[in-house]
C-alpha cells in the first residue's frame, strides 16, 4: 500500500476514535443543566464580613488606585505604574491586591497550575469571595487546572466565585491523547486559537498584566527552571479599559462555565460537589513567609509604593475574543497593528525583549523597510539562547534565520544565559547551597565547582531544600504536539547542574520614551492565533527604567552576544553564499558553517568595557563560545538542525 495512503488512513482512524470517544463522553444539554444545578445548589451564600469594604486589609498599594483616580481629570489622566521584575514581588503584589479588594476581582490567564504559588493564589481568591468580594476566574483550556476534583469543587464553592474555561476542545477541561489528536486533525485552527491574555484586575482601579502565569516557575519557586519574567502594575483610570476587555472575554461564547463542561459535569453528576482538597505544599515555610510579607504594610510600601512612577498617558492595548471569529460584537485584534505601528514609528532605537525571536512575513517587511532609512533606527534584541529557552523547537527557527536578522535587518542580538549572574532574583531564596557542576565540567568545560550568584547561589536541579523532587511542569506556552498531550518540548540538558533561568519577558522601549510591557511575544503565533494584551506607557522616566531592566538582561554577566564569525581566509564568499542558499531551502538546511555564532566578553586592560559587534575591537574583546554554549549537545545538534530544516512551514504556529 502507498505509504501516503497508510498515513492518511492512520490519521482518519485517530480522528474517528477521538470523535467517537468524545461523543460517548459528551453530556446532553439536560445533563449539563443538572450538573450546573448541582453546583449552584451547593454554593454557600454565607459572607464572613458585614463591613462595607468587605473587611479588606489596609493597603498602600491599593491606595495608589485611589490616589490616581483622585488626581485624574478627563483630559489629564494620572496613573501610577510599577515594574514587577522579581518573581517574589510579582506574587506579593497579587496577594496583597486580592486581600485589599472591596468589590470585585477579575483574573484572566493562560496557565493556572495547582502547585504552591497557584494554590496560594487560589485560596486567597476563595477567601475574598467568602468575605463578600465578587471573584471571576477565566482560564484558557489548554493549560487550565488539570484536576477535575478541584474544578468541580470551585464550581460549587460560593455564590461570589465563578470560574470559566476558554475554548474547551470537545467541551472538556482535561484532554487525553485522542482528544489532542482529534483536535489537531478535525479543527486545527480553532485548537490553536488560545487566550494568552493575562490580567489581574481589582475593583476596576488597579491591574497587573505581563508575562506571568500561575505556576511556581513564574515566581522563582521552582527547583529546576524559573522564568526571568516581567509584569507591570497600573493604578488609575485605564483600569476601566482592562475591565471592558475582561468583560468581553467573560461574555464570549468560547468562555464556558466549568460546571457545564463534559468531564467536570460528569464528576458533579456522579459525586456532587467535592470539598476542596487540602493543599499539600512542597515548601510550606516559603508559602507562610510570602503570606506574611503580603500583609506587611512596610514591605508593601517599600517594594511597590516607593518605586511607583507617576505617569500620565497609559493605554491598554488588547485583542478581543472576536480575533477568534464567530464572536458577537465589533472589533477584532488591535494589539498587533498598534504594536507594529509603534515599532514602525521609531526614529532612533527599538529595544525589544522577547523569549521567541521568530518573525512573521509582515514583521520582516517592517524591519527591512526600517533598515532602508537613513539613518536606520537601531534595533537591539534580548532573547533566549538554546541553553535558556523553554522551547528548543522555536529557538531552532531563530537559529535558522540569524544571518537574516543580523545582516538584512541590522539587529544586535543578545541571548540570555541559563545561569545569569546578575538577574533580578533572590538567589539565596532559590536554594541555600550552590550546585556541584556536572562531573568533569566547569564554565569552560573542565574542573569542578559551584555556580555562584551575586547574592547567594543557584541551587541543585531537581529537588527542594529537603531533597524532594518536583513534578514535571508544562514550561512552554506553545501548543502540545500531535504526538503528546503534554508540552511539545522542554529545556535541553546542560553541561552543568543547577536551577536554570529562561527569558519569558515581553517588553519594548521605543526611542527611549515609550514603554511596552505585556503578553505579546512579537511572533507569528501572537499575531495570528493567540489573543494578547500590552500596556503602553508614554513616559520618559518609566521608559528609561524599563530600558535599564532590559539592558541588565543583556549585560555580559547575563547574556551572550550573537555576531558574525571571523571570515575564513579562503572561500569566504562561497561559504556565505552556500549558507544563504541552505537557509532558504524549505526542506534541507544542512550547511554546517553558520554566518554567526555566540560570543563571550573577556574583559582586559585593552577591553575594560563591552563593545558593539560593529566595533573594530570586537574580536579582540570577545571570544567565540560556539553555536549552542552550555548545552550538552551530543545528538541534540542533529536534532536541532533537523528542526531548522522545516522552519518555514512551522513558523506560523510556533
Amino acid at each position: 500500500m502507498n505509504p501516503r495512503a497508510v498515513s492518511l488512513a492512520a490519521r482518519c482512524a485517530v480522528l474517528w476514535l477521538a470523535l467517537l470517544c468524545s461523543a460517548c463522553a459528551s453530556l446532553s444539554e439536560q445533563q449539563r443543566g443538572r450538573a450546573a444545578g448541582i453546583a449552584a445548589a451547593a454554593r454557600s451564600d454565607v459572607v464572613d464580613c458585614a463591613q462595607a469594604d468587605a473587611c479588606a486589609i489596609p493597603s498602600p498599594l491599593y491606595g495608589l488606585g485611589d490616589r490616581a483616580l483622585a488626581e485624574s481629570a478627563p483630559q489629564a489622566p494620572r496613573h501610577y505604574a510599577v515594574i514587577l521584575d522579581e518573581g517574589r514581588d510579582a506574587l506579593l503584589a497579587r496577594l496583597n491586591l486580592i486581600r485589599s479588594a472591596r468589590q470585585r476581582i477579575d483574573l484572566q490567564t493562560y496557565i493556572f497550575d495547582k502547585d504552591d504559588s497557584a494554590r496560594l493564589v487560589l485560596d486567597e481568591l476563595l477567601a475574598a469571595a467568602r468575605r463578600g468580594v465578587r471573584v471571576r476566574v477565566l482560564i484558557d483550556q489548554l493549560s487550565a487546572i488539570a484536576d477535575l476534583e478541584i474544578l468541580a469543587a470551585l464550581s460549587g464553592a460560593h455564590t461570589n466565585f465563578a470560574i470559566r474555561i476558554y475554548n474547551p476542545s470537545f467541551g472538556k477541561a482535561k484532554l487525553n491523547y485522542l482528544d489532542y489528536a482529534g483536535s489537531v486533525l478535525c479543527c486545527f485552527r480553532r485548537f490553536n486559537q488560545r487566550m494568552h491574555t493575562k490580567l489581574l484586575l481589582v475593583d476596576d482601579r488597579i491591574g497587573i498584566s505581563g508575562g506571568r502565569n500561575y505556576q511556581d516557575d513564574y515566581y522563582d519557586w521552582d527547583a529546576e527552571y524559573n522564568f526571568r519574567d516581567r509584569d507591570v502594575l497600573v493604578a488609575g483610570p485605564e483600569a476601566a479599559a482592562m475591565a471592558r476587555n475582561f468583560q468581553a472575554f467573560w461574555n464570549a461564547r468560547r468562555s464556558v462555565p466549568a460546571e457545564r463542561l463534559n468531564d467536570v459535569g460528569r464528576t458533579l453528576l456522579r459525586d456532587g460537589v467535592p470539598a476542596m482538597p487540602v493543599p499539600q505544599y512542597l515548601r510550606p515555610e516559603r508559602v507562610q513567609a510570602a503570606s506574611a510579607d503580603a500583609a506587611d504594610v512596610d514591605v508593601i510600601r517599600a517594594r511597590f509604593v516607593a518605586p511607583a512612577f507617576a505617569v500620565g498617558e497609559v493605554q491598554y492595548v488588547a485583542d478581543l475574543p472576536q480575533k477568534h471569529r464567530r464572536e458577537p460584537g465589533d472589533g477584532a485584534a488591535p494589539a498587533a497593528p498598534e504594536l507594529e505601528a509603534l515599532i514602525g514609528g521609531a526614529q532612533s532605537e527599538v529595544l525589544l525583549q522577547t523569549p521567541y525571536l521568530v518573525m512573521s512575513k509582515q514583521a520582516q517587511a517592517l524591519f527591512r523597510e526600517m533598515r532602508q532609512r537613513q539613518p536606520p533606527p537601531q534595533v537591539v534584541v534580548s532573547t533566549n539562547s538554546l541553553a535558556a529557552t523553554d522551547n528548543p523547537i522555536v529557538y531552532s527557527m531563530s537559529f535558522k534565520y540569524k544571518r537574516r536578522y543580523l545582516r538584512e535587518f541590522g539587529f544586535q542580538i543578545h541571548e540570555y544565559k541559563p545561569f545569569p549572574e546578575d538577574a533580578p532574583v533572590d538567589y539565596a531564596a532559590l536554594m541555600p547551597e550552590g550546585p556541584p557542576l556536572a562531573a568533569g565540567t566547569d564554565g569552560a568545560g573542565g574542573g569542578s565547582g559551584r555556580l555562584r550568584g551575586p547574592s547567594g547561589s543557584i541551587g541543585p536541579s531537581g529537588g527542594s531544600q529537603s531533597g524532594e523532587t518536583t513534578r514535571r511542569l508544562q514550561r512552554t506556552e506553545s501548543r502540545p504536539s500531535f504526538f503528546s498531550s503534554g508540552a511539545a518540548t522542554e529545556p535541553l540538558p546542560l553541561k552543568r547542574a543547577g536551577v536554570r533561568m529562561g527569558l519569558h519577558a515581553k517588553s519594548m522601549v521605543i526611542d527611549g520614551r515609550t514603554a511596552v510591557i505585556g503578553t505579546h511575544n512579537f511572533d507569528p503565533r501572537s499575531e495570528t492565533y493567540n489573543t494578547e494584551a500590552a500596556v503602553v506607557i508614554r513616559d520618559e522616566a518609566f521608559a528609561q527604567a524599563l530600558a535599564d531592566s532590559i539592558r541588565r538582561d543583556m549585560s555580559p554577566r547575563n547574556a551572550w552576544v550573537i555576531a558574525p564569525r571571523v571570515k575564513p581566509v579562503v572561500f569566504s564568499g562561497l561559504d556565505y553564499s552556500l549558507g544563504k542558499v541552505s537557509e532558504a531551502l524549505p526542506v534541507f538546511d544542512i550547511w554546517p558553517w553558520r554566518y554567526a555564532t555566540s560570543y563571550e566578553f573577556r574583559p582586559s586592560p585593552e577591553c575594560p568595557l563591552p563593545v558593539s559587534p560593529k566595533d573594530p575591537a570586537f574580536h579582540r574583546c570577545y571570544v567565540a563560545v560556539g553555536d549552542f554554549p552550555e548545552v550538552n549537545v551530543g545528538a541534540k545538534w542533529l536534532y536541532t538542525r533537523v528542526l531548522t530544516a522545516f522552519g518555514a512551514g512551522l513558523v506560523p504556529i510556533l
